[in-house]
């Protein structure tokens, strides 16, 4: 390639990025057009995919972190040959178009996970090379690496400053995730101005000290010093971050280097003076040379090459480990063993029950032989959130095979780096803390529900029934936060029986997250079909029902002893076990009313949590709008109403 045709190559980007921006009125420039050297490196040095299969399954995988700058993306994408029109690019941030204003997973052939909220990518791309790692660790054999993908990114300061991307940075160093090769735009401004305002720690001392690999490049134009680093980081067992200096904006005579830049259009002058500058056609505008697209284009027979490449391997793999191949064709292609759900436990009615965190935790147990691919553990919790698979070792850098995760105390990155090992594919991973610390991860949990990753999160320790530890630990408004998410499914299971089905929903589940809320105290074990799947059922009826007492979780089984007093007074109830709103309401219009009918107005909902959103259902809620106190948990229930006389009371005031 001539230094000619590289450079016009790169300009291609500034420009496609910089007339999106400006058609569009609306955007961010600056990143593109400082970054873009970084981003041509990447693309046409080292990243293998396939333009006309973004979902091979032997690829390398791209993220850009800093979302904002998603222009240079788009032009990648459409440069490359995805199905990405040229049209498209010239509707940047308008409605219906493929190109939103942040990359977003699922919309936009190519992009490989949803990025903007700063932080959110870096973390995602740890969990893309833990999932690499753990493949490549399961089924690789010598000489047959078929799973053998580098997670690649650029990352920018905003990135760099945002909590979750040191957690998950943190511990990326630990594990010498050797597959991950980040490259830092490292232009040292942000929107408010230069980074020294607020950021000023060595970032290459700070790295080293977390175990990553780093290298320096001067000059972030600089393709071959670029290309030289990222061959040098592959022949490292560390993660790798690679600190090119930038300018953002470069080329803009007015604006390079300042915060304008940053995140509004350059407008027609500057635009203009900007081609100008670097010997562009100022008209028309997204102009593509010829020669340039021809160069870019030849990714797509590159890719049919590499494809073809990878499945005569895979086929190779497969005639000497027919089992192992088939394995691992199944995993890649999302695909669930047959019959995976028999391995699910039933369990006897019993009036001491058990916990549902200790259910779920003998769930895991009981589903880990017939789903492999079923990894996962907690955020420096295990013994509290029962996620332990017995018998098989921890994920750690010297045993990628293995299925237990020590997140550390992490939960942001936990849940991005969930995000990240889902999309990759192959696993289906779980995480687990309080649920009060789900608002530390609430980001990753928008985002899987945005995006439609089938991340498991598992919150224990659901309600004020934990006890002594206090208010600062107990969920209060945590479950109706979580119901406002929209595509997040929010299971409260009321037994173990009912614990079981909601992990048979959470693992069927391939179209979005879920989150299972389990109790710290043992609850009774009912007598129930456990129709999780339907969101809510009649758990019992006593006589010909003229009041309705429904509640989730816990509160469950105190709502049944209630319904059955008030029958002994010969009153007629029925008793609703309402696990998750979500999947009720995506039940038809029929099975709804059979379960709440319209002529029964008599209704009261009971759950220890707030008691916002209830009033679709109920006429009346015993819950909790105020913070709780430290006491025993049986205490505090009484206390607080979650007695059987108090709900008696209630239902008879309804």
């Amino acid at each position: 390639m001539t230094s000619d045709l590289q450079t016009k190559a790169i300009n291609t980007l500034r420009f496609l990025s910089a007339d999106g921006v400006q058609k569009a009125n609306s955007g961010h420039p600056g990143l593109p057009m400082g970054a873009a050297a970084m981003a041509f490196t990447i693309w046409t040095r080292h990243l293998r995919h396939s333009p006309r299969n973004p979902k091979w399954m032997g690829r390398d995988r791209f993220i850009l972190s800093g979302g904002h700058g998603s222009m240079l993306l788009y032009s990648l994408l459409h440069l490359t040959g995805y199905d990405l029109s040229l049209e498209q690019l010239q509707n940047f941030r308008q409605w219906g178009s493929l190109t939103p204003g942040h990359p977003e997973y699922g919309l936009t052939p190519g992009v490989e996970v949803t990025t903007g909220p700063l932080g959110q990518g870096f973390a995602n791309g740890v969990g893309m090379a833990i999932a690499a790692s753990h493949l490549a660790a399961t089924f690789n054999k010598p000489g047959h690496d078929l799973i053998d993908s580098y997670i690649y990114a650029i990352v920018t300061d905003g990135d760099l400053m945002e909590g979750v991307a040191s957690e998950a940075a943190s511990m990326a160093g630990h594990l010498s995730l050797g597959r991950l090769i980040y490259l830092y735009d490292d232009n040292k401004i942000s929107i408010d101005g230069s980074t020294d305002l607020a950021f000023t720690e060595d970032r290459a001392k700070r790295f080293e000290a977390y175990g990553w690999h780093v290298q320096q490049v001067d000059d972030g134009n600089d393709v071959e010093a670029i290309d030289k680093a990222i061959k040098t980081a592959k022949t490292d067992p560390r993660p790798s971050i690679i600190l090119c200096r930038t300018i953002i904006g470069f080329g803009a005579p007015n604006r390079q280097g300042t915060s304008k830049a940053h995140g509004e259009p350059l407008g027609e002058d500057e635009l203009n003076a900007a081609k100008e500058n670097l010997g562009w056609e100022k008209e028309p505008r997204f102009f593509i040379p010829d020669d340039v697209l021809a160069f870019y284009r030849k990714a797509v027979d590159r890719g049919r090459e590499l494809e073809a490449d990878w499945k005569m391997r895979r086929e190779a793999y497969t005639r000497l480990f027919p089992d192992l191949g088939a394995e691992l064709l199944r995993r890649l292609s999302g695909n669930l063993p047959e019959d995976w759900d028999s391995a699910l436990p039933t369990f006897p009615v019993d009036a001491k029950g058990m916990a549902t965190r200790a259910a779920s935790g003998k769930v895991i147990n009981a589903l880990a032989p017939k789903l492999p691919e079923l990894i996962g553990g907690s955020a420096d919790l295990a013994p509290s959130n029962n996620t332990k698979i017995d018998g098989v070792p921890a994920f750690q850098k010297d045993s990628f095979a293995g299925r237990n995760f020590h997140f550390g105390v992490r939960e942001h990155a936990m849940g991005s780096v969930l995000n990240g090992m889902s999309i990759f594919g192959g696993v289906v991973p779980y995480g687990a803390t309080f649920l009060v610390f789900a608002d530390y991860m609430r980001a990753a949990v928008r985002l899987a529900a945005l995006s439609h990753y089938p991340s498991i999160f598992i919150f224990t320790h659901d309600s004020v029934g934990l006890g002594e530890d206090g208010p600062t630990h107990q969920p209060v408004e945590h479950l109706t936060s979580l119901r406002l998410i929209p595509n997040l499914v929010v299971l409260r299971p009321a037994d173990a029986n009912e614990t079981a089905q909601a992990w048979k929903v959470a693992i069927s589940r391939r179209d979005g997250p879920t989150v299972l809320a389990l109790t710290r105290q043992n609850v009774p074990t009912l007598e129930s079909p456990a129709l999780v799947e339907k969101g809510a059922y009649v758990l019992k009826d006593f006589g010909t029902p003229e009041m309705v007492l429904m509640a989730s979780g816990s509160e469950v089984s105190l709502v049944l002893e209630a319904a059955q007093k008030l029958a002994d007074e010969g009153r007629g109830v029925r008793v609703v076990s309402f696990p998750s709103w979500e999947l009720f309401e995506q039940q038809d219009e029929a099975y709804r009313e059979s379960v709440l009918p319209k002529n029964i107005q008599k209704r009261l909902a009971v759950e220890a949590g707030a008691t916002l959103g209830w009033e679709r259902y109920a006429r009346s809620v015993n819950g909790i709008d105020h913070f709780g106190a430290s006491a025993p948990a049986k205490v505090i229930f009484e206390k607080l109403g979650f007695t059987v006389e108090n709900v008696v009371a209630k239902a008879k005031e309804l």
